[in-house]
C-alpha cells in the first residue's frame, strides 16, 4: 500500500494532465489514485500501521489533500476490519493544495487566457506543452509582446537591439528557445528560414557581417599591386565580392594557424576558410572564373565535405594535401574523427570519394596542423 508521500508523487505525475484539462475544459475530478490495497494476510501490526499512516495523510485528518472511501470487510485472519477501498482527489482545491501549486495554476490560467485572447492559433500548442508555459511564467507577457512585433512586421528586420519592442535589450537572446517555439507556430513560412537553427537567421534579423580574413603570400610584390596597407586584411563578404582576385592563385585554408603559417607562394593569396564557412566563399561572383583555386582542410569526412560543398559552387577548386598519399605519409598522426553515415558527396573525384569512404569506415582524421611545415612547403604548388 502506498504511503502519503508516494500518493503525492503520483499526484505530481498527473499535474501536466491537469494543466491540459485547464485549457480544454474537460472534467478532471474526481481523480482516483491507485494505492495498492492493504494485505489482509500481513502481520496485524503492520496492516494497522499502514492503514493509520494512510489515514493520517488524508483530508479527514489534515483538512486537505486526498480523500479515502472506507469499507468494512471480513478477513480470514482478523475478522471484520475497516479498510480503505478508494483513494481520490475530490476537487481542484484539494489537489493543488497538496501539491502547493495554487499560485502557479492561477498564473498559468492567466497566461493561457491572455495568450488565447491574442493568439487563438496557439491553443493546440498550449495543450501539448503546458510545462513550457509554466517554466516561462515570469516572462510570459513579455514573450507575447515580442510575438506581436514579429507577427505584425514582415522581415527582414534590423538588429535585435534595434527592434522597437518594450523589453530589455537582451530579453530576446535570453529567451530564444521558447520564442522560437512560439514564432514557428505563429509566423507564415515566408517569414521563417527553415534551413537554419540560428534564431537571428531563422527570423531574418540583421546580423554582423562575417569578416573574411585574407593574407598576402607574396606581400613584397602584391602590396604595391593591390594597394593594401598590410599583408593581412579582413573584409565583409559583400565587399570582397567587388575585389577581383582572379589574377592571383588563391588558397582557402580551414584552420587559423595553418592559414597564418602557410608558406610563401609567388603572387598567392590565402583566405581563412573557418570550417564549413568556406562554402560561402562560393558566393563571390568572380571566384567561378578563377583558374587557380585550392582548398586545404583536414583529411577527414568533414574536410572532404567542405571541399565538395565549395566545389559545388566553384567546380574547378582543387583539393590541396587532401589525398590518400598525404594521409598514408602521416597515418601515425591520425586521430579519431567525427562519425557520419553520409555517402561520399557527388562533387568529389573518384579518388577523393574512395578516401572519404575509407575515413568514414574507420572514423579517422588527419588534422592539417599535424602535417609538418617542411612537408607543406614541398607540396604547395609555386608555379602557375
Amino acid at each position: 500500500m502506498l504511503t502519503p508521500a508516494e500518493i503525492k508523487q503520483k499526484a505530481q505525475r498527473k499535474y501536466n494532465h491537469f494543466l491540459r484539462h485547464q485549457i480544454t475544459g474537460e472534467p478532471f475530478f474526481p481523480l482516483d489514485i491507485p494505492f495498492g490495497r492493504p494485505s489482509t494476510t500481513a502481520v496485524y501490526s503492520t496492516l494497522r500501521q499502514e492503514v493509520l499512516t494512510l489515514r493520517d495523510g488524508a483530508k479527514e485528518v489534515r483538512g486537505f489533500g486526498y480523500s479515502i472511501t472506507w469499507g468494512t470487510i471480513q478477513t480470514r485472519l482478523y475478522g471484520e476490519q475497516t479498510l480503505p477501498q478508494r483513494v481520490y482527489f475530490a476537487d481542484e482545491t484539494d489537489f493543488l493544495r497538496l501539491l502547493g501549486k495554487q499560485k502557479e495554476v492561477a498564473a498559468f490560467n492567466t497566461a493561457v487566457s491572455h495568450t488565447l485572447t491574442q493568439f487563438p492559433q496557439l491553443r493546440d500548442w498550449l495543450i501539448q506543452y503546458p510545462q513550457r508555459v509554466v517554466k516561462a511564467l515570469p516572462v510570459w507577457d513579455d514573450l507575447l509582446t515580442v510575438c506581436h512585433y514579429f507577427v505584425n512586421h514582415a522581415p527582414p528586420h534590423g538588429y535585435i537591439r534595434e527592434l522597437p519592442i518594450p523589453v530589455h535589450t537582451k530579453f530576446i537572446e535570453e529567451n530564444e528557445g521558447i520564442l522560437r517555439q512560439l514564432l514557428d507556430e505563429l509566423l507564415p513560412d515566408t517569414a521563417v528560414d527553415q534551413t537554419t537553427t540560428s534564431f537571428i537567421a531563422r527570423y531574418q534579423l540583421r546580423q554582423p557581417e562575417r569578416l573574411i580574413r585574407l593574407r598576402l603570400l607574396d606581400a613584397a610584390n602584391l602590396r604595391p599591386q593591390l594597394g593594401w596597407p598590410t599583408a593581412y586584411l579582413a573584409l565583409p563578404l559583400a565587399a570582397l565580392a567587388h575585389i577581383d582576385l582572379t589574377r592571383y592563385p588563391l588558397f582557402i585554408i580551414e584552420n587559423q594557424m595553418t592559414f597564418l603559417t602557410f608558406p610563401t607562394v609567388p603572387g598567392g593569396i590565402a583566405i581563412w576558410g573557418r570550417g564549413f564557412g568556406a562554402v560561402r566563399l562560393g558566393e563571390l561572383p568572380w571566384l567561378a572564373a578563377h583558374e587557380s583555386v585550392f582548398y586545404w582542410g583536414d583529411v577527414d569526412v568533414q574536410g572532404l565535405e567542405i571541399l565538395a560543398g565549395l566545389r559545388g559552387r566553384v567546380p574547378q577548386v582543387q583539393g590541396l594535401l587532401m589525398n590518400t598519399a598525404v594521409f598514408n605519409d602521416h597515418r601515425a598522426f591520425a586521430v579519431r574523427g567525427t562519425p557520419t553515415s553520409h555517402n561520399p558527396p557527388a562533387p568529389l573525384t573518384p579518388a577523393e570519394a574512395e578516401l572519404y569512404a575509407y575515413l568514414r569506415q574507420h572514423n579517422l582524421r588527419l588534422e592539417q596542423e599535424r602535417i609538418p611545415q617542411a612537408y607543406v612547403r614541398q607540396h604547395v604548388p609555386s608555379h602557375f
